[in-house]
């Protein structure tokens, strides 16, 4: 731990799954709660597994890797001690918490309970309780328990809290505990795009390549069935037939199912003229993911039709759209919409990998995308960003110095 500096007031962003460079956690909350010189953050997370960029360390933010193992570990208990660890020794005291996963909900209510004027905010990233009942991970019976003793323990957590955050606007509407809350204490903030340091965003879309030249096809995120990987194998290698300079598929990102995860490592190493897989058992940078946008040509939304995604509108959405990168997304209204509105893509059924490879040949080579240039504020966090600075503001009021 950094030695406290008695004239910052800290500021604990704490998540257990997600890594310390997390996009959200890190690149947008940290960097917009550091605009103001009287604080200090403290990123509370999993260990990315290796150094961090060197533009994530800044003098007034610390990271804490409470999370060294796999998450399917004992050491999400002991991620919880060191949590409980860094709330208690921290010192001078921790001046607001931001909770970014609800397993660390129950030691901050014990945290606030303890002290008087302890402040936290529960950033809500997923409708969880929905997730453990529609995803299958667990048996019936155990989906829900787990989803109605999760479902209270949000509920009581946003009674007590300073302010919830939402990162996609259905959850105002799928999250029936909400609606007891007074209008000011419930922020949407989206996931969009918050620029890396120094870099510059493109003015114009990332040119197609001629019909004789390679097609580079980007998968990005988390990697599972649900988001569509087989989905975007499947388009890769029927459009590989139909275009004459082939196809390079790069899949890039952090998959969490073991078997699926070994089926890819073997399909990558027999299909390597045209398949990629980077990351997979590993975290990946965001910076590497960003590379992976400027060489590649259409960016793929493959996800499945799910309840758990069907009214959220993914983070690599905002991405692409404020890289130029033309995308193919299926025909969920929700997508639809900003694609539509400038032109960024094609609206395709993965469900039918010939079809959709046909029409994805014969569109290209006339297509027009982004003829207004890639949107910017539309897409992009600085006006998230400026919610969460005024929320901050309330919350922790900037000290005012009255001349002697």
């Amino acid at each position: 731990m950094v030695a406290a500096d008695d004239t910052l007031r800290p500021v604990v962003l704490a998540s257990v799954l997600k890594p310390v460079d997390d996009t959200r956690m890190r690149g947008k909350f940290a960097t917009t709660i550091l605009q103001r010189p009287d604080l200090r953050v403290h990123v509370v997370g999993r260990d990315p597994g290796g150094d961090l960029q060197p533009a994530l360390v800044q003098p007034r933010v610390t990271h804490n890797r409470i999370l060294r193992s796999s998450r399917l570990s004992l050491g999400r208990l002991a991620a919880q001690w060191r949590y409980w660890h860094l709330l208690r020794a921290l010192r001078p005291a921790p001046a607001l918490v931001v909770v970014h996963a609800p397993e660390l909900l129950p030691l901050t209510l014990l945290w606030q309970h303890l002290g008087r004027g302890r402040q936290f905010v529960y950033d809500i990233r997923e409708n969880y309780a929905l997730n453990i009942r529609s995803q299958g991970v667990y048996p019936a019976v155990v989906r829900q328990v787990l989803a109605a003793a999760l479902r209270w323990i949000e509920m009581l957590a946003a009674r007590r809290a300073a302010a919830v955050v939402l990162a996609e606007a259905s959850y105002a509407d799928e999250l029936p505990y909400l609606a007891e809350l007074p209008t000011g204490r419930v922020l949407l903030l989206e996931n969009k795009y918050q620029p890396q340091p120094g870099e510059v965003l493109p003015c114009a879309a990332r040119p197609l390549p001629a019909r004789t030249e390679p097609l580079h096809l980007l998968f990005s995120g988390t990697i599972a069935e649900l988001t569509g990987v087989r989905e975007a194998i499947a388009l890769a290698r029927y459009l590989g037939a139909a275009w004459p300079g082939g196809v390079r598929l790069t899949i890039i990102g952090f998959c969490q199912q073991p078997a699926l995860l070994a089926e890819l490592q073997q399909l990558a190493a027999a299909e390597a003229s045209w398949l990629t897989l980077i990351g997979g058992a590993a975290l990946v940078p965001h910076a590497q993911v960003v590379a992976a946008m400027g060489r590649s040509h259409l960016g793929l939304l493959p996800y499945r039709p799910h309840p758990s995604t069907e009214r959220c509108r993914p983070t690599k959405l905002f991405e692409y759209l404020a890289h130029g990168l033309p995308v193919l997304v299926p025909p969920n209204p929700l997508w639809t919409a900003p694609v539509h509105a400038c032109q960024a893509g094609l609206v395709v059924d993965f469900t039918q990998p010939a079809a959709a490879a046909a029409q994805v040949a014969a569109t290209l080579p006339t297509a027009v995308f982004y003829p207004a240039g890639p949107p910017t504020d539309e897409v992009l966090w600085a006006g998230e960003g400026k919610k969460l600075r005024h929320l901050l503001d309330c919350l922790l009021p900037p000290a005012t110095f009255v001349p002697a």
